[in-house]
């Protein structure tokens, strides 16, 4: 109940209201008693000195003999007469009259107080508990004289429970006055309080809105004064919360939005080395989760000790330190940023790690292009400046060596032309300039030309070459000339890298795109859905391929094994087949465990 503002206003009303009245109460009802107490006092000496000269005469009697029986015959008389007790006291203090006891029974009462202030003022009163009633009394006695000599005294007493009851009729008015007024100070303050508290309330009520993110609430000014007041700058600072807050809200969305869009991996670390923030790409990238990340240790999350060193060095330092981070036998290659900022009075740490492995990938294939292509140019230049040095050196005198070094360079050129030829299809290709002339098409007219055609080279190296088509293939959309060149690369590969004796088995069969294995998807590919196609395979019982050379064997010029081939080659075939795929929105992949032979696939879509 102390929790409202209504009630901690309302009863420390009520509570100072009822100690005020009861304190009243108090205050009037004890003036009261004593001003009962007060005239009882003075009715009591007026009585005791009347009785005192009734019993004057009996007690200054010539021949000192003080008749008891009519001094308590006369204090019977008056008590019945006042209603309360008299007392005749000689002046040694010997009780010889009573009205309610027996005289001669009675102790000395010369010491009782009010006999003493008589005897010593002219009159005496005291209150106290009479043992002889059995009640509280009032007692008021007065010296009686003869000849200028106290001869005794005349004592009245009353009882008190009158002055009580009077008292009590008074108080009870007063308390039930008290407890009205209370209730009436309880209401008009419960009312006061509920006026003051339900602008509280009704921030209250906009506070919690707020809090809960709703900053469309206002509060109504209902008074003009402290909280109406209170209750506009209020609303004033609302709407400017909540100004700040949509700006903050789109800053934030904005940083998320690119955040979460961002390449490069972003990590951002308290003062105390608590990752914060990360994003996807860093995730991705460091192989975790943002839900495991946040609230972990950086070296927990990032788990590579050079990140780690670039950290402590940035922290211990306070500049910016950049690394390459190059994870071994994986093709891994990072470049790390690790710099500071401030974050509410302390030093922050903001990661950045860029994903170079594509471009380190593809500076190696630059590098190897090179290198390819220099060493197929080298050999039959060589070759023909052998040859022309030789013809130079005399060979031109004979006839039949001429000839044969003749046909020689004509063989070197056609190499060379080839390649040129080959270079310049695929730069086509590559570029788009090829056109495609799609139409739907029969998979045997594309599969049988080209392997008819190798069928005299496979028997020549005593490979057996088989065909299996499986039957009521669909119609497949493709250019039929374009895709019998790459059935004709694959084959001849196969047949090439197969030992004699062994076989080379051309498959086509129906599959699903949402079949197709992820690692069998190069970058680019997108197959997503269970749309028909039409899969080609070419198997072989040859040498396979290693794994360190399986995801490079579609790059140009590059050849996985060159002492193990029966004929030489460019190296371009399987980039020009993977190309001619790719241009029909195909994918190429190749399965192999190297010395147990190799698996080619392409796909081509359904018509």
């Amino acid at each position: 109940m102390f929790r409202s503002i209504r009630w901690r206003i309302a009863v420390p009303y009520i509570v100072l209201t009822l100690a005020v009245l009861l304190g009243l109460t108090l205050l009037v009802t004890n003036r009261a008693r004593a001003e009962h107490l007060a005239d009882l006092k003075i009715t009591l000496l007026s009585e005791a000195r009347l009785i005192g000269d009734t019993a004057t005469p009996l007690l200054a009697q010539s021949d000192g003999q003080v008749d008891e029986l009519s001094l308590d015959a006369l204090a019977r008389g008056w008590a019945d007469l006042i209603d309360g007790r008299v007392t005749i006291i000689a002046a040694d203090g010997v009780v010889i009259g009573e009205s309610n006891r027996d005289s001669d029974t009675m102790e000395n009462h010369l010491n009782r107080p009010e006999v003493r202030d008589a005897l010593a003022g002219g009159s005496g009163s005291a209150t106290r508990f009479s043992a002889t009633l059995g009640q509280e009394m009032m007692y008021g006695a007065v010296p009686i004289y003869a000849d200028n000599e106290v001869v005794g005294f005349a004592r009245v007493a009353l009882p008190l429970d009158q002055i009580e009851r009077s008292v009590a009729r008074l108080r009870q008015p007063l308390i039930v006055i008290a407890i009205a007024a209370a209730i009436a100070v309880l209401l008009v303050a419960l009312f006061i309080a509920g006026r003051i508290a339900r602008p509280v309330e009704q921030l209250t009520v906009v506070a919690d809105r707020m809090a809960s993110g709703d900053f469309s609430m206002r509060g109504s000014p209902t008074t003009r004064d402290e909280v109406g007041r209170l209750t506009i700058a209020f609303n004033r600072m609302a709407e400017e919360l909540e100004d700040k807050v949509t700006r903050l809200t789109r800053e934030r969305s904005r940083l998320e939005a690119i955040l979460e869009n961002l390449a490069d991996g972003i990590i951002i670390a308290d003062p105390k080395g608590d990752v914060r923030l990360i994003n996807p790409a860093a995730s991705e990238l460091l192989k975790t989760t943002q839900a495991t990340a946040r609230g972990s240790s950086f070296a927990n999350v990032v788990r590579h000790h050079q990140i780690i060193d670039l950290w402590q060095k940035c922290r211990s330092s306070g500049q910016i330190q950049a690394g390459a981070v190059e994870i071994d036998r994986q093709g891994i290659f990072w470049q790390v940023i690790v710099t500071t900022f401030q974050e509410a009075y302390a030093q922050g740490y903001l990661v950045i790690i860029q994903d170079l492995s594509r471009i380190r990938r593809l500076e190696t294939v630059r590098r190897d292009f090179v290198s390819n292509i220099s060493h197929e140019l080298r050999t039959p230049l060589a070759s023909l400046r052998a040859l022309t040095e030789t013809l130079r050196d005399g060979a031109l005198d004979d006839p039949p060596a001429a000839e044969r070094f003749l046909d020689r360079m004509e063989t070197e050129i056609d190499s060379l032309t080839q390649m040129v030829e080959e270079l310049l299809e695929l730069s086509r290709i590559e570029s788009g300039q090829v056109a495609l002339r799609l139409k739907p098409s029969d998979v045997a007219d594309i599969i049988l030309p080209p392997v008819e055609r190798l069928s005299t080279q496979a028997e020549r190296y005593g490979v057996l070459l088989n065909v299996d088509i499986a039957p009521d293939l669909p119609l497949v959309l493709a250019d039929t000339e374009r895709l019998r060149q790459v059935v004709s690369n694959l084959v001849h590969n196969a047949i090439k890298f197969t030992p004699t004796g062994g076989s080379v088995t051309v498959r086509a069969y129906s599959g699903r795109e949402n079949q197709l294995p992820r690692g069998a998807r190069p970058p680019g590919a997108s197959i997503t859905g269970p749309w028909p196609l039409v899969i080609v395979e070419v198997s072989d019982t040859g040498y396979g391929i290693s794994d360190r050379d399986l995801p490079r064997i579609f790059e140009r010029f590059y050849k996985a094994d060159r002492s193990r081939g029966r004929t030489g080659g460019t190296g371009l075939g399987l980039s020009i087949a993977r190309h001619l795929v790719e241009s029909h929105k195909g994918v190429i992949w190749a399965e192999s465990v190297e010395g147990r032979g190799s698996t080619f696939r392409f796909t081509v879509p359904v018509a």
